[in-house]
């Protein structure tokens, strides 16, 4: 492999330091850029979200007018799945794949640039649409027609054209994901020995190709109607509403998806670690990933339930909705397996990794009660809906990138974050997490709707607590990113193997890790590639 000082004009002082960051080819230092974009994205998402809580602690218009408010709920979702969640797990995936697999980068380096620096400029359009006349978009993250075709504010265009750029960037990176792992494994890996997170992340790509377009596809029709007298979502140009939802769950199910598998893969990789023991059912698991990513395109007529469909179309979705918990099940109980009578220790880490698994349970149970036709009937449109969908995507999005972060943050930097603050991070997070959204299941129980900004009374209570577990929550994440700088600056030095019963290649290379890796393809088995590595000493 090239050297690196070779990719990059020799430059001196800042000069140097933008042009190693913007014309960079190497998966680490892009994989550590994705990271802090995240980081960003998530701190902007999360600002947000306290605006929203600020204003519904009591009763009555407090802070925001109700189209600001709007404004904040619409880019709350769109910048947190889009901005936050997607772009972490990349991040992760950039970093760890070719050092799970023995590669010494990513299959096509120069689009993997490409594809992250689409994503600030993609960003930077949705978030310029606050300053613009009539304001940010303001219907939704969901952005149903008609209410976004033909009441939409202008800065709407802004939205469709930055979500084509974020679909761009994803659909190149999952194949530059696919084509590393399919060409560049160590000689001797087989698909079926690679590591779990390799394989949520290869499903998660083939996700990522399949649904993008659609979400693409969906937004030019809108921009179509909206400027170009088509009338695809519009009754009077002979057009339906509805077919915006059926495009838009289309992609919007295996998103979901593409924002938890991910997730799957850390813990998958870090509740052996912590428990001492192989993965209980490591063909199971894989194959479960599978079937979820299938099943994952069968049922999007579930958040469709109240519009009317024939009762034989509804019940075909409740059945497919159901099913899919059958290899979710599978999942939380070769974890369970796992870990039973293992000989378990609790860093950091493993305590993410456990509330993961608790939590999105939790998570889970509630989506099988949104499954059942005329309980959905109930819930629709209630906060008991925002409760179940952060319950899935908060522990399995930002637990599962926060476990990966103490898990490898050691290899990456060379230095052991502080235990004692990591488990206080923790304990605080959890406690938080449940305080903010589990009120909410009660709330929406008794029928508050979501998506307003002002409620009544009886709803006091449950939003007050919500409002305190915010505030708690937001508070957690600064000092998560306290203790992440405080382990890059220094702290104990990190072994190469940094956790004693780590397995796998990325653990046979020097903590901090190298730019460059595996420039001469590692034996494998593991095995046989310490002893080569011995045997050379």
């Amino acid at each position: 492999m090239v050297a690196h000082a070779e990719h990059v004009p020799h430059r001196s002082g800042l000069a140097a330091f933008i042009a190693r960051w913007t014309l960079t080819t190497n998966h680490k230092e892009i994989g550590s850029m994705y990271l802090w974009f995240a980081f960003t994205m998530f701190f902007i998402g999360g600002a947000l979200a306290m605006g929203i809580r600020l204003e519904l602690f009591m009763p009555g218009i407090q802070l925001i007018d109700p189209g600001f408010y709007n404004q904040f709920v619409t880019m709350h979702g769109l910048i947190m799945v889009f901005g936050a969640v997607m772009p972490a797990f990349v991040g992760l995936a950039n970093w760890q794949i070719p050092l799970m697999i023995g590669a010494p980068d990513m299959a096509l380096p120069r689009l993997n640039n490409f594809s992250f620096w689409i994503l600030p400029f993609a960003f930077t359009m949705l978030l310029s649409s606050f300053f613009m006349d009539g304001g940010a978009p303001n219907f939704g993250w969901t952005f149903y027609a008609p209410l976004s075709t033909t009441y939409g504010p202008d800065s709407t265009d802004f939205f469709i054209f930055g979500v084509h750029m974020m679909g761009i960037s994803s659909v190149l990176g999952a194949i530059n994901i696919m084509v590393t792992i399919f060409n560049l494994r160590a000689p001797g890996m087989k698909l079926m020995e690679m590591p779990l997170f390799v394989w949520t992340w290869l499903i998660t790509a083939f996700l990522l190709i399949t649904a993008m377009p659609v979400l693409a596809g969906v937004v030019t029709m809108m921009l179509t109607d909206r400027h170009f007298d088509t009338s695809f979502f519009s009754a009077d140009g002979g057009g339906d509403p509805l077919i915006f939802q059926h495009v838009f769950w289309f992609f919007g199910h295996p998103e979901v998806y593409i924002m938890i598998l991910p997730g799957f893969g850390i813990a998958s990789e870090i509740i052996p670690t912590f428990a001492r023991k192989k993965l209980f059912g490591y063909n199971s698991m894989v194959y479960a990933t599978a079937s979820i990513a299938f099943l994952s395109y069968i049922v999007w007529g579930h958040h469709m339930f109240a519009v009317g469909m024939p009762l034989w179309v509804e019940m075909t979705f409740m059945i497919c909705t159901m099913f899919i918990a059958v290899p979710t099940g599978v999942k939380v109980f070769n974890w369970t397996a796992t870990m039973w009578r293992g000989a378990m220790t609790f860093e950091t880490p493993m305590l993410f990794a456990i509330a993961f698994v608790v939590l999105f349970t939790i998570g889970g149970f509630s989506g099988l009660m949104l499954a059942i036709v005329p309980a959905d009937f109930q819930y629709h449109d209630t906060y008991f809906v925002v409760a179940h969908f952060h319950y899935t995507l908060y522990p399995g999005a930002i637990f599962g990138t926060m476990a990966a972060v103490y898990y490898w943050l050691p290899k990456w930097s060379g230095h052991m974050y502080d235990e004692r603050l990591g488990k206080i991070h923790f304990w605080t997070a959890t406690i938080a997490v449940n305080l903010t959204f589990f009120p909410m299941h009660f709330s929406g129980l008794a029928g508050m709707p979501r998506r307003i900004v002002d409620y009544s009374l009886q709803f006091a209570d449950f939003n007050m607590l919500s409002s305190i577990g915010a505030g708690l929550l937001g508070l957690t994440q600064l000092f998560f990113l306290y203790i992440v700088i405080k382990t890059i600056r220094g702290g104990k030095p990190a072994t190469d193997k940094v956790w004693e019963s780590a397995e796998g290649l990325e653990w046979t290379i020097p903590s901090p890790a190298p730019l460059h890796t595996f420039e001469t393809p590692p034996a494998w088995p593991i095995t046989d590639a310490r002893e080569d590595q011995a045997a050379r000493v």
